[in-house]
């Protein structure tokens, strides 16, 4: 095998292998980072209130302290569900943002083997007619 061959050898290898996992592990990881941001974002908001409703507990002294605490509790959960839904949206928007990127990647390796596989059959025909 000559050395052209063996580069050529080489390079329908990493086109057809090496760079679609390479573009797949970039993908991954920038779809990991995003998530992981995203969660430590949530569980500091959560954290966040967990404590200032703590600190309000501490507060209550009386009756009009408890009932005061008591009436904030259905803002504090009105507030919360909202959060838990905008996370939620948000993960489902990475989501799907991630597996259409995926489906790109699958295509775009698929017509390249395709080309690959075309050029290389017409290739092999060129020879055998000119034998």
């Amino acid at each position: 095998m000559s050395t052209s061959s063996f580069d050529q050898a080489a390079q329908q290898f990493d086109s057809l292998f090496f760079g679609p996992a390479r573009a797949y592990a970039a993908l991954s990881l920038d779809y990991t980072e995003k998530l992981v941001a995203a969660q430590f974002d949530a569980v500091k908001a959560y954290s966040e209130l967990s404590l200032t409703q703590a600190r309000a507990v501490l507060d209550v002294k009386d009756a009009d302290g408890l009932r005061s605490y008591v009436e904030g509790q259905q803002k504090v959960a009105k507030d919360l569900s909202e959060r838990l839904k905008g996370d939620a949206e948000k993960v489902v928007a990475m989501n799907q943002e991630f597996l259409q990127e995926g489906q790109k990647l699958v295509e775009e390796s698929v017509k390249s083997a395709s080309k690959a596989s075309a050029s290389k059959a017409s290739a092999t025909s060129a020879k055998a007619a000119a034998k």
